[in-house]
This record gives C-alpha cells, sequence and structure tokens, in this order.
C-alpha cells in the first residue's frame, strides 16, 4: 500500500485571553494578557506591559483587569480618549474581536481575543459530528472516548510533559503502534526528539532512536501527514530506507503540526493558510496495519489537540522570555536613569537643566555636570551610535572613564585614550559624538567638540555664531587627536546642548525639524528660567512632530553662565 498524504484539519486558535496588535505600519504581533492590570502605555516607559511606539499614545494609556474570568479595558489617561468598536469609552467589558482604537489615523488597533479553551473543545465536537464510521468502526467508541480524554488532558493544568506524554499514549493506542516520539525543531530547523513512549505508557530514552527520515521528509514536504499501512507494499524508497530495514518496521506514521496563521483581517478566516512550523508526531510498528476512517479522523484529530497546546506553550515560553527581557531592560534603565545628574544646584557660576527621554527602554545619548578640583565645572552631552541596550553599556562606559576628570585629568588626553581603547574593540561597532565643556568662574570655557552639534549660544536678543572647531566621534578613527578649544563667554549666555534627537525629529511628512526651528523656540527667552527654556523647545518640537513616533533619543542640557561678580555672592 502507498503512503497516503491524509490533509490536516484547519487548526483552532490558542488557548488564553491575547491582545493582536495592529501597528501603523500594518505589521502585526501577537501579545498574551500576562496578569492583571495588563497596562499599555507609550514605549519605553516604565511599568507598560504592552508598549506603543506611537506619541499620540500617551504614557500611561489604558489598562485591561481580569475580574472573575471577564476582561474590563479602563482609560487609564488617554489623553485623546479610548475608542472599542468606534465608540468611546472609559471602562467597559471586552468580547472577543472587540476592536480598541486611540481615534487618530494611523495609530494603533488592537483586537482582543478572548481565552478559547471552550470554543477548542466546540471546535473538537463538531469535527466529531461530521464522523459518520462509529458504529462500523471496531471499537469506534471507546477509541472517540480515548479522544475526547486526551483533549481534556490537554486543556487541562497539569504540567506541560505529563499533557504531553499522555497525548503520546493515546495516539499509541488508537494506532496500536509500538512507540511514538514527538519531535521538535531546534534553532537551527533539525528536528530533535523532546519525548519518547512506547506502548503501555512506558517513557523512552530518546538516545539512540532512529524515526524514519524517509517519512518525516515526505510528511514536511507535503505539510501533510504521511501514513503507510504496510510498508512490505510501499515504494522502493521507503523499502529500502535504512532505518526501517535496520528496525524491521512495516507502519510508520509521520504527522506535522502547524500552528494557526493569524488572519489578516479583523474577522478569523476558516481556511487561513497553516502557521508556524511546531513539530512531528511520529509512530511506527513492526506490524503491519489498516486503519479505517474513523481511527485516521481521531488520530488528526488529536494531532490538532496537540498542535494547539504546544502553540500556546510556545506564545507562553516567548511572553516569559519578554517578560525576563523587559525586566533586564527596566533594571537597565534604571541604573541608566540613576547615573544622570539629578536635583541640579546653583554651581557658584552657572545654573544647569537637562533631560533625557530614550525611544527605547535604555538610551544612547547622555549628559552629565560635575566639580572640578580647581573650581571650575565640567558638563558634557553624548550620543552614542545606535540605540537599545547596546548603547546603553557604552553610554555607561564613557561616563565613567569621563568621571576621571574631578580628578583633574587632562581632557585631551582623556579623549585620546577613550578613542584609542574603542578603536581597539572595533567589533563593538560603537562610537560616539560628543560636546565636553570646562567652566571658569571668569567665563572661559576650554571645550572638545567630538563630532556632535555645535551647541546653540543665546546672547540677549542674538545667537551666537556656532563652535566650528570639531573633531572625529570617539571611537570612529584610530589615531585622531583631540585637542582643547578656547571661547570666553559673558554674563547671562545660555548654552543649549542637544542631541541630534532633538533637531532630526520628523513630522508625518518626514520633514526635520532642523537647527532654525530649534532657534525660533529658543528667541526672545534669554531672560527665562532654564525649565522654562527646556520646557518650550519640548513643546516645539512636540508641535511640529504632529503624533509622529520618536524615533532617536532626545537630551536638551541648557547651561547658563552668571557673572564673576554675582558668583562671589552667597
Amino acid at each position: 500500500m502507498q503512503p497516503s498524504s491524509v490533509p490536516m484539519p484547519e487548526l483552532p486558535a490558542t488557548d488564553g485571553a491575547r491582545l493582536d496588535v495592529i501597528a501603523p505600519d500594518a505589521s502585526r504581533r501577537v501579545v498574551c494578557i500576562s496578569e492583571s492590570p495588563f497596562l499599555i502605555g507609550r514605549s519605553g516607559i516604565s511599568g507598560n506591559h504592552l508598549q506603543l511606539d506611537d506619541r499620540s499614545v500617551s504614557r500611561q494609556s489604558a489598562a485591561i483587569v481580569s475580574e472573575g474570568g471577564r476582561y474590563f479595558l479602563e482609560d487609564r489617561g488617554q489623553r485623546n480618549g479610548l475608542f472599542v468598536g468606534g465608540k468611546r469609552v472609559t471602562r467597559c467589558e471586552l468580547k472577543d474581536g472587540d476592536v480598541i482604537g486611540y481615534g487618530a489615523e494611523a495609530s494603533y488597533e488592537i483586537i482582543f481575543r478572548a481565552a478559547q479553551a471552550g470554543s477548542s473543545i466546540q471546535n473538537l465536537l463538531t469535527r466529531m459530528q461530521k464522523i459518520t464510521t462509529v458504529d462500523s468502526a471496531p471499537g469506534g467508541l471507546g477509541k472517540l472516548n480515548l479522544l475526547l480524554e486526551a483533549t481534556m488532558l490537554l486543556h487541562s493544568q497539569l504540567p506541560l510533559e505529563s499533557v504531553l506524554g499522555t497525548m503520546l499514549d493515546h495516539a499509541i493506542s488508537i494506532t496500536d503502534a509500538d512507540r511514538g516520539l514527538l519531535l521538535e525543531p531546534d534553532s537551527s530547523g533539525a528536528l530533535q526528539i523532546r519525548l519518547a513512549r512506547r506502548s503501555g505508557g512506558v517513557p523512552l530514552p530518546s538516545a539512540g532512536l532512529s524515526p524514519s527520515q524517509t517519512a518525516l521528509r515526505q510528511a514536511l514536504d507535503k505539510k501533510s501527514a504521511v501514513v503507510t499501512e504496510d510498508l512490505a507494499q510501499a515504494d522502493a524508497k521507503f523499502q529500502e530506507a535504512q532505518s526501517i530495514v535496520a528496525q524491521s518496521l512495516r507502519t510508520v506514521i509521520a504527522i506535522p503540526l502547524y500552528a494557526m496563521a493569524r488572519a489578516n483581517s479583523m474577522e478569523t478566516s476558516l481556511h487561513s493558510e497553516r502557521g508556524h512550523f511546531l513539530g512531528v508526531v511520529y509512530l511506527d510498528s513492526r506490524r503491519p496495519a489498516a486503519f479505517s476512517k474513523l481511527e485516521r479522523q481521531i488520530l488528526e484529530a488529536l494531532a490538532v489537540e496537540a498542535a494547539s497546546i504546544l502553540d500556546n506553550a510556545r506564545l507562553v515560553e516567548y511572553e516569559r522570555q519578554r517578560q525576563r527581557l523587559h525586566q533586564e531592560l527596566e533594571i537597565a534603565r534604571n541604573i541608566q536613569q540613576a547615573l544622570l545628574p539629578r536635583g541640579f544646584k546653583d554651581f557658584p557660576h552657572l545654573t544647569v537643566s537637562g533631560v533625557n527621554i530614550p525611544c527605547l527602554s535604555v538610551g544612547g545619548d547622555y549628559f552629565d555636570v560635575f566639580p572640578m578640583k580647581d573650581r571650575r565645572t565640567a558638563f558634557l552631552i553624548a550620543d552614542v551610535s545606535g540605540k537599545g541596550l547596546g548603547a546603553a553599556l557604552l553610554t555607561t562606559m564613557l561616563q565613567g572613564a569621563l568621571s576621571g576628570m574631578t580628578m583633574g585629568a587632562d581632557p585631551a588626553g582623556l579623549f585620546n585614550h577613550v578613542n584609542h581603547f574603542l578603536c581597539e574593540h572595533a567589533e563593538l561597532g560603537k562610537y560616539a559624538t560628543m560636546f565636553f565643556g570646562i567652566l571658569g568662574t571668569d567665563g572661559d570655557l576650554e571645550y572638545i567638540n567630538a563630532g556632535h552639534p555645535s551647541p546653540v549660544i543665546l546672547r540677549g536678543d542674538e545667537f551666537v555664531e556656532p563652535m566650528t572647531e570639531s573633531s572625529f566621534p570617539v571611537g570612529l578613527i584610530a589615531g585622531a587627536e583631540f585637542k582643547t578649544s578656547f571661547m570666553k563667554l559673558v554674563a547671562g549666555d545660555t548654552l543649549v546642548l542637544f542631541s541630534d534627537g532633538v533637531t532630526e525629529a520628523a513630522d508625518p511628512d518626514e520633514e526635520l525639524y532642523g537647527v532654525p526651528r530649534l532657534r525660533e523656540a529658543l528667541a526672545g527667552r534669554h531672560d527665562a528660567p532654564l525649565d522654562h527654556l527646556q520646557k518650550a523647545v519640548f513643546d516645539s518640537v512636540e508641535k511640529f512632530s504632529r503624533g509622529a513616533s520618536q524615533a532617536d533619543d532626545i537630551t536638551l542640557l541648557l547651561v547658563r553662565y552668571r557673572a564673576a561678580s554675582k558668583a562671589a555672592m552667597p
């Protein structure tokens, strides 16, 4: 008898309430609702379980709360309101398929998917109603009972390995096989044995087991079940397969398992293509077999249920990994934010204000202000190439290295040393633009500009010409020489240092904010308090962006020099 390809039925949705998140660029992802309350807000804000990279989403936007098996959406401060099915809500119960929106064009849509265990059982019962051979098949009712038992176990709260082992035991009983294997792909895609059982519910060690590679390849190529009832009558490639000959096999079954593909519309497609490949259920025997239509249908249904629970386990593990990563990023974020100067004190000859807003959980920008031994004060702003954790690690290293300035180190010598170190470790693939200045009580400013945008200097109602002296970014060019430059500040001068996340902020039409708009925001504000000046810049950037997502870290550092005579005053 020839191997037959048995069509597999469509897989049901996975268990567990979840969200289908559709980004403005139409990309999609699935997020499990892992705890209650489940917090939703703008990307990069601490404590949000679902972070959305969209400025139209408030930092603390919404929460989904579980109460007695029901889920409720709560508005937690979304400035433009939350919408479910197009209607604005402050709190409402969510039903399967509800669409959560933000009332803005080109923003996120979130589709709520209720827990599917009950519907999975209902799908199974529906499939069973279509089986018409129960009365004519020997032991048909008993085998259907095995399927029901297996299905209930698959959706129980028992440990996953126990559930999958029971599933294999039932598959072996239904097919009267000698052994059953569950194989899963590793990171390279090669199939590895996860579980192995023999008839009677006895576990088998996976070492030395040799499933038929021919059957596995054919099942994967066809993406459907391969069932051979008598290998003695199969085609030559099965009869000549080394593993089959060596083990004297007569019956082989290989059923590939697939997750359900996520539908591309709000309505779940009943005919959607199979999604992620999960593994293979493999059974074999040294005896020939003759499978009835009922037995094939039961085996297919059991494989569908196994795929459902495996897919759910995969999503749960993905969510656990995501949460672990989120916790690690939160730790990194807290460390990074703790290293930024807080509660700026008034230095004898200058006042300072600064803020850093990373576009991700952690960023590659930072700034610092610290006193020197000779009554001068150092300040700096830096922008490491790239974003995320790698950039954040380098900012921490640079901050530690530059803190040596408090011991009176030579600025140019230290920059040359850091540049040499980074270039020697080119595998890091990172460099940084920096502006470093040391301001004395007499207004003398010694500075190094390592490829960073020149500060805007506000002097009365005018802007001082930008500082043209500049060198390469630190860590970019081996052998680059850094030298200090000098200029004189007068009382009331305000230096506005910024990262390119300010001037390269884009609007929805991808036009950049630019230095001219920054000057417009500063114009006429030379005597404004620094926190007011800072707010004016951020308000200007936000108004210009018109809700476009933040694509880079934004950092602003303002330094205002006070006259030497005022520096002597208490």
